[in-house]
């Protein structure tokens, strides 16, 4: 499913946080999701700042995988170590479904790309971990987040991009560029396929995702997007029925049980069971 990555002119693609909500991706119509590592995190009820674990990350893949058959772009952290690390997290993630594999060149311990206080590390340390994530992937393709914009500034992001690229990066990914103007600029002396952050909140102001295609990036994510909104929905759901004592007030908001059964083919799991249940046996004891 890589090449699918690889070949569309242009993707939007919307970060997900469980199978659930991969299978409503795919059912609205996107060609490809992004596995958030601040929207799975959260959803364990944990800060983003390398928390998670490479077993916990793998185990989602293959969650989603089973259910959905789409290709996915995973959010890996720093790769879980050093580059002797990263090479068995790629092997580990493609192994599980990742299609494409996200590493950042921030220092542990990591955080949200738009905070303060994030560290990065030398090039050489991040060149050391694309090749040891390219000695380890199949097919699956390597992206280089670059975090030094908010640290050093834009000229070394640019840089920095250049050296990944060298190094054999399929996608770079500048993160927390702050404006329209320095997404055109780093599009236009990076020459590479190229991923854009849309994330809400940030440091990074809203840019249509069309904008981006004309600009020359590829790939443009909304990595936690649905989880903010699906998190406020469930907050105002919980507050009417601590007022109300009852759902009625609710049910506009709700996707209806028919609508909740199509999502998951429950239909097709009911027919099966029916079909199973009808077999004989052919030649008695």
């Amino acid at each position: 499913m890589s090449q699918v990555l690889k070949e569309s002119d242009f993707l939007i693609v919307p970060g997900v946080f469980n199978p659930f909500t991969a299978i409503l991706a795919k059912k609205v119509g996107f060609k490809a999701v992004y596995l958030s590592g601040a929207a799975l995190t959260s959803s364990y009820g944990l800060p983003d700042i390398g928390l998670i674990t490479l077993d916990e990350v793998a185990e989602m893949i293959r969650r989603i995988k089973e259910v959905a058959d789409i290709p996915i772009i995973v959010d890996s952290d720093t790769g879980f170590g050093e580059a002797i690390n990263v090479y068995r997290t790629v092997r580990v993630l493609e192994k599980a479904g990742a299609d494409a594999i996200q590493i950042e060149d921030q220092r542990m311990p990591k955080k949200c790309g738009h905070l303060e206080g994030k560290e990065v590390v030398e090039p050489l340390e991040m060149v050391q971990k694309i090749k040891a994530a390219l000695k380890a992937r199949r097919d699956a393709l390597i992206i280089a987040r670059v975090d030094s914009r908010g640290v050093i500034g834009l000229d070394d992001a640019i840089e920095r991009a250049k050296i990944y690229l060298e190094a054999g990066a399929d996608i770079i990914f500048p993160e927390a560029l702050t404006s329209k103007e320095e997404f055109a600029r780093f599009a236009k002396e990076v020459r590479a396929p190229l991923l854009a952050n849309m994330t809400e909140f940030g440091k990074t102001p809203y840019i249509k995702a069309q904008e981006f295609r004309e600009m020359g990036y590829k790939y443009v994510i909304f990595p936690v997007t649905i989880f903010r909104v699906a998190a406020k929905a469930m907050k105002d759901a919980l507050e009417v029925l601590l007022k109300e004592g009852t759902q009625v007030n609710l049910l506009d908001k709700m996707i209806t049980r028919q609508q909740q059964y199509e999502i998951i083919d429950y239909f097709f799991y009911e027919r099966l069971d029916k079909e199973l249940g009808s077999i004989k046996l052919v030649r008695k004891l």
